[in-house]
């Protein structure tokens, strides 16, 4: 009993793939929509001829006629007047009317080069145009000035008799031209009618055919989709062992299965990437840990240099005051270059200490005038700036949340700067700007000095970076690199405009808030980057 037993029938569409529902709706909607559209082109086709005439022909072609109209009546008055008085200003309106009838009826001529009845009363106009000026006109204008024409008075009811001729040829081209674009205004108006007609059946149609194509996708589609979506709710729940049942056409049931080994390989991968988490945390911990051993390292290490230097520097200073001058002038050289690298070397771990502290220490964030900083760093300045007759000026600059002490310093190095690096025939002059720009705070601090090439406008931000030696400038070459060091900590970049020419221009950005991460480079990675760069 139960082998003859006949399989459940299958409902037709439930046999037919998403990719055969496409296309038997696409070829449908295609059709329809390709027989509308034709229609609907042809409606807007017609509209569109139809409209052009009008303006583009009918409408300049009645106003055409109008200002003909107006250039023959201008050449009448004019001989009249003429004739009358023999004054020759009544031949002005005449000749210029003239012209602007040759104007016109070139004008009317490529207007009218399709209608043949349009020509024909043109044509008319002239000629009756024509007779009247050989008759009437040329004859009078050629009569000499001064008093009145005999032949305007002997020829009067001939004159009166060929212009009327003019005024009716002109008044059947007028009354033509009008006619046709009445005409032409209710073929448009017709059309338009049509259209509005077509356009409301194709977009009665296309609701239709919407509708007819949503029924169908709702069941052939969305139902199996929704029952889909809700076995991935329960997965993405985190119940990863809820299986997900294939339904609805046969590429849905395919996906469901891809899907469904998609959430076993997930749950295995997920257990080893929990694993590969753990590792990282780890490791991350560890890096942690190392660049806070190496950051102490070099601070602790800067500190205790400082005692056996002060030792070795005091000593050879000593040396040198109690022994100079009573050995060699080699003895003596030695000296002072021992004495110059103590000095050298204690400036040096000096700028390494406060290069350390930014971002470290001093994280006193208060609302600071950078006007009163800059004024107390120039202040600090004054012996150099003295010495080299420098000139600075500077726009009025804002108020900011910062650390007062860097801002000290980053002020401290670009101004020091721009003061050295001055060029030996010229008194430095340094321009400090500030501008807003959307969120920060640009400035820019321009000298006339020596200038930075372009190809070490990166260079100069690394720590123990040089340019020059020690024996042409002084230094330690940590100055621009606690500068970036100091903006990138308050939320900013700092760059030279490799652009600027005439000396050397540091563009900064600060934010006017303090950062919550900031980001400036830690000491450690700093050395090795300026070790590397430099070695």
């Amino acid at each position: 009993m139960t082998g003859n037993t006949k399989p459940p029938r299958t409902r037709w569409f439930s046999t037919w793939t998403t990719r055969r529902w496409l296309r038997v709706g696409a070829a449908v909607s295609l059709a329809v929509l390709a027989l509308l559209g034709t229609t609907g082109a042809w409606v807007l086709a017609r509209s569109a001829s139809i409209s052009s005439d009008l303006v583009d022909v009918r409408s300049p072609a009645l106003a055409q006629a109008i200002r003909l109209e107006s250039a023959l009546l201008n050449q009448e008055t004019g001989i009249r007047g003429y004739g009358l008085t023999g004054s020759r200003e009544f031949i002005t309106p005449y000749e210029d009317g003239l012209a602007k009838q040759k104007a016109v009826v070139t004008e009317l001529s490529g207007l009218l080069r399709d209608d043949p009845a349009g020509l024909d009363d043109l044509e008319a106009v002239q000629d009756a145009t024509a007779t009247w000026q050989e008759r009437i006109a040329r004859p009078i204008t050629a009569a000499p000035g001064g008093s009145p024409s005999p032949l305007a008075t002997q020829r009067a009811a001939e004159g009166k008799q060929t212009f009327d001729e003019v005024r009716a040829a002109v008044s059947r081209q007028q009354e033509r031209l009008r006619s046709e674009v009445v005409r032409v205004k209710g073929d448009l108006k017709a059309t338009m009618a049509l259209r509005n007609g077509v356009f409301s059946a194709i977009a009665a149609l296309m609701v239709l055919l919407t509708a007819f194509v949503f029924e169908g996708l709702r069941r052939g589609i969305n139902r199996p989709l929704e029952q889909l979506g809700t076995d991935a709710r329960i997965i993405a729940g985190g119940d990863f062992d809820h299986p997900i049942a294939p339904t609805g056409p046969a590429d849905l049931r395919r996906l469901s299965s891809e899907i469904d080994f998609m959430r076993r390989r997930l749950v295995r991968e997920l257990a080893f990437s929990e694993e590969s988490r753990q590792r990282l945390d780890a490791q991350a911990a560890n890096l942690q840990r190392s660049n806070a051993e190496l950051e102490q390292f070099a601070y602790v290490a800067s500190h205790d240099l400082q005692e056996p230097l002060r030792k070795v520097s005091s000593f050879t200073q000593l040396l040198q005051r109690r022994y100079g001058g009573q050995l060699d002038d080699r003895a003596d050289q030695y000296i002072d270059f021992a004495v110059d690298g103590a000095n050298r070397m204690q400036t040096l771990i000096n700028d390494l200490l406060e290069f350390s502290r930014v971002g470290r220490v001093n994280h006193t964030h208060q609302s600071i005038d950078l006007d009163k900083v800059l004024e107390r760093t120039l202040s600090g300045l004054s012996v150099a700036i003295e010495e080299t007759d420098a000139t600075i000026t500077h726009d009025p600059l804002p108020t900011l949340v910062a650390d007062p002490t860097q801002m000290g310093m980053l002020w401290q190095n670009l101004i020091g700067n721009a003061v050295k690096f001055r060029r030996p025939d010229e008194t430095p002059k340094i321009h400090v700007t500030a501008a807003r720009e959307d969120d920060l705070w640009r400035f820019t601090v321009t000298d006339n000095g020596i200038g930075i090439a372009p190809e070490y406008a990166d260079k100069v931000f690394v720590i123990f970076q040089r340019l020059h030696t020690k024996d042409v400038y002084s230094g330690s070459g940590i100055g621009l690199a606690m500068c970036k060091k100091v903006v990138e900590f308050h939320g900013g970049t700092i760059s030279v405009d490799t652009a600027y020419q005439e000396g050397t221009r540091i563009t900064f950005t600060l934010a006017p808030e303090p950062p919550e991460n900031p980001g400036p480079s830690t000491l450690p990675e700093a050395i090795r980057s300026g070790a590397e760069r430099s070695g």
